[in-house]
């Protein structure tokens, strides 16, 4: 039995050696695409990995999938495709290793999201993270109002790192239990503590009455 095997097709499948070019071209613009895409989705759309990782990642997976499936494709290109995006990737460590800035811009910078209790309103309103999603991560690290945090930093790979208060630095605080937190009111009663719920504020009301959250 003789297999009878066209090379030509087998490596570049039905394009030419022009369209070589062409290819590493489209990689370089796509990786950049979604380079800048994954920044956009926020740290948390990129938990547990680096941006860096996941595009290289779904670059490389994309690149794989289509000479598995469709015969027109050629070995050679994926494999070209391959070398291309480590070589970016090579570039992209490379040049942010050298910048401080353009690692700033490329992986972000760790964000402060709770100062001695109470929100860094600026900075959270900057992120791409509910309030409800937060509280869902204290919770799990069995926090149950915010007066049990002194720091809590969003790191840049999108996981928050969480520093207490010592037991006997404990303060009162805004509670996140879901049922607790459920219970808001616009009437103050007198020598009562109350958090605000926008911005983690306590203060302790002396006579009953309403209350502007300064």
């Amino acid at each position: 039995m003789i297999l009878n095997i066209d090379w030509k097709n087998f490596f570049i499948g039905e394009e030419n050696w022009e369209f070589m070019l062409e290819i590493a071209l489209r990689t370089f613009i796509m990786y950049f695409i979604i380079l800048v895409g994954l920044r956009l989705l926020g740290k948390r759309g990129v938990r547990q990995l680096s941006v860096f990782e996941l595009v290289v990642i779904i670059s490389l997976g994309s690149a794989a999938g289509d000479p598995m499936f469709y015969k027109e494709v050629g070995l050679l290109i994926p494999v070209i495709i391959f070398f291309i995006i480590v070589g970016a990737y090579r570039l992209t460590t490379f040049l942010t290793a050298k910048s401080e800035k353009l690692d700033d811009l490329i992986e972000g910078k760790p964000v402060y999201l709770i100062k001695n209790g109470q929100f860094n309103i600026e900075e959270f309103k900057k992120e791409t993270l509910a309030q409800d999603e937060f509280f869902s991560e204290l919770r799990q690290q069995s926090i149950s109002h915010l007066g049990q945090i002194d720091t809590a930093i969003l790191e840049t790979s999108g996981t928050l790192s969480v520093f207490f208060y010592t037991d006997d630095q404990v303060k009162p605080g805004l509670p996140i239990l879901p049922e607790l937190f459920a219970k808001k009111t616009k009437i103050l009663q007198p020598n009562t503590n109350y958090a605000c719920t926008f911005c983690g504020h306590v203060a302790t009301v002396n006579e009953e009455s309403t209350f502007l959250c300064p």
